[in-house]
């Protein structure tokens, strides 16, 4: 405990209690994790493992090299992709719990290691293999850092600014929003008179040094991309969205807030936040006003962000990390009944939502259930590799496979057998990660096939876009079997395929296409 903050007195059974808690809501997570197939954005970093760079259209490259470490040691399984992220995502938690012990003791440790085994924000999100993975597990670890950083003396704590700095550049490697945190910090250190001599220390400035180190192959693959990433991450959060109102977005924001932390957890943190910013002088109050700073700055960033377009759930979830380990690290009293209350609300959404999961237990069409976008595609590739087998190219290797959909391109490409190349033509829809690497008219020849592999349209009697696009292109163009997607019997999605015979060499280049800028 830092010097000056009240007494609390140690209770290594709570330690342990909590370190049970983190061990067994890890072995879940595994176990969840072999049993429910891939989500279509799992199966699209699984491609990006397949070609390890420093950096890709959407995002930083952390989350593909953790899956290329998991399928180096289990294969191409579900457990073998998900198996790294979700051992760094756990990590974290053990970070939160630690750095709360630092804060408050053992008690508080144990409450935080409950709560993040219960909180949807992590019963769920940490069993996804997606880089808000190793992003919550580095940013946790940068908190920890931190609670030893501003315990020490100014000037003796080099080593936990140089762990910061790791963290916050691995943070800000999987995913660009970890720049809030270094961000934050920067603002609290003006704002709060305790903190602002840190700025005569040399550990902040060599946290930054190490944090630029570990980002420098991601700036250098931008640099040779056009700042690719960059450029869509700020379209994609600072974009303009005219479909819903002002108000429409923040009560979204908020609703989907609920969802991640509960409304009763929700309603405590900012209350959290609110005592952080405003903490007595003493040697604890400027690591928790620190924490309170960093969760404000970020909850403020995406209460913006809704003002110009609607925010996704998982985006703010960065807030609430250091925002829960204040609400767990209080000194005095026991737990108030609406922690406690908050702490099994939790726990019985995050239940329900892993059993609805693993087995469908909520009455929700499969149409408009998130979690059985999973299902079906092995049966979906069964039946494509059927039909490609029965097209022969002049060499008589099978057709090359594509989709339009860069999410329906990394499906098909991880359940076909021997995972070929499977492109997606992105025709009519958004740039992605498929525009940078070999498209089909990069591998094909004149004359050569193409199986394609489109949703069906809302209007079934109308010819799908990508079609009515390459038209001009291939001499012959036949609508073929139409292939449900189904989970328990019922259809989540419908794919038709169409067989293009005698390409002319050409493609699509008209204004509208967002294949013409490429490269």
């Amino acid at each position: 405990m830092p010097h000056g903050s009240p007494p609390v007195p140690a209770d290594p059974r709570a330690f342990r209690q909590a370190l049970l808690v983190l061990a067994g809501a890890t072995a879940l997570r595994l176990v969840l994790a072999a049993a429910v197939p891939l989500f279509p954005d799992e199966a699209y970093y699984w491609d990006w493992s397949r070609h390890l760079a420093g950096g890709y259209f959407d995002h930083p490259p952390v989350i593909a090299w953790c899956i290329a470490a998991g399928t180096a040691l289990l294969g191409d399984s579900a457990l073998g992709v998900r198996l790294v992220p979700i051992l760094v995502g756990s990590s974290g938690t053990v970070a939160l719990t630690l750095a709360a012990r630092r804060l408050a003791g053992d008690r508080a440790a144990r409450y935080i290691a409950l709560l993040f085994a219960v909180l949807p924000l992590s019963a769920a999100g940490l069993v996804l293999a997606t880089p808000d993975a190793p992003l919550l597990g580095a940013l946790a670890w940068t908190l920890f850092a931190l609670t030893g950083a501003l315990a020490a003396p100014v000037g003796a704590a080099t080593r936990w600014w140089l762990g910061a700095g790791l963290a916050i550049g691995l943070a800000m490697a999987s995913k660009f929003t970890g720049v809030f945190f270094p961000l934050a910090l920067l603002v609290a250190f003006a704002w709060h008179a305790p903190l602002r001599a840190r700025f005569r220390e040399p550990g902040p400035y060599l946290a930054v040094a190490v944090a630029s180190a570990v980002m420098a192959p991601v700036l250098l693959w931008n640099a040779q991309h056009d700042w690719i990433a960059f450029r869509f991450q700020l379209g994609h959060g600072l974009g303009t969205n005219a479909k819903e109102t002002f108000l429409q977005r923040e009560l979204n924001l908020v609703a989907s807030q609920f969802g991640l932390v509960t409304p009763i957890l929700f309603v405590l943190v900012l209350g959290a936040i609110a005592r952080g910013l405003r903490a007595a002088e003493d040697r604890a109050a400027p690591t928790r006003a620190a924490f309170a700073t960093i969760a404000a700055f970020c909850a403020a960033f995406f209460v913006y962000s809704a003002t110009r377009r609607n925010v996704e759930a998982n985006w703010p979830a960065i807030a609430w990390l250091p925002a829960l380990v204040l609400l767990g690290a209080r000194t005095t009293g026991a737990r108030s009944a609406w922690e406690r209350r908050g702490a099994w609300l939790a726990g019985t959404l995050s239940a329900v939502l892993l059993l609805h999961v693993a087995f469908r237990v909520l009455p929700l069409p499969a149409r408009r259930d998130q979690a059985s976008q999973a299902h079906g595609w092995d049966r979906l590739a069964a039946r494509v590799d059927s039909a490609r087998h029965s097209i022969t190219l002049g060499d008589g290797g099978p057709v090359l496979v594509a989709a339009n959909r860069y999410q329906d391109a990394a499906l098909l490409a991880y359940h076909l057998p021997g995972r070929p190349l499977v492109p997606a033509l992105n025709l009519g829809g958004r740039r992605n990660q498929y525009d940078l690497w070999p498209r089909y008219e990069d591998v094909a020849h004149t004359g050569d096939p193409l199986l394609l592999v489109l949703e069906i349209p809302r209007d079934s009697t109308a010819l799908p876009g990508p079609v009515r696009r390459l038209l001009l292109h291939f001499g012959s163009i036949t609508p073929g079997e139409v292939i449900p997607l189904e989970r328990d019997g019922e259809v989540v999605g419908r794919r038709q395929l169409w067989i293009l015979e005698g390409w002319d060499g050409a493609w699509p280049t008209d204004s509208t296409d967002p294949r013409a800028p490429r490269r």
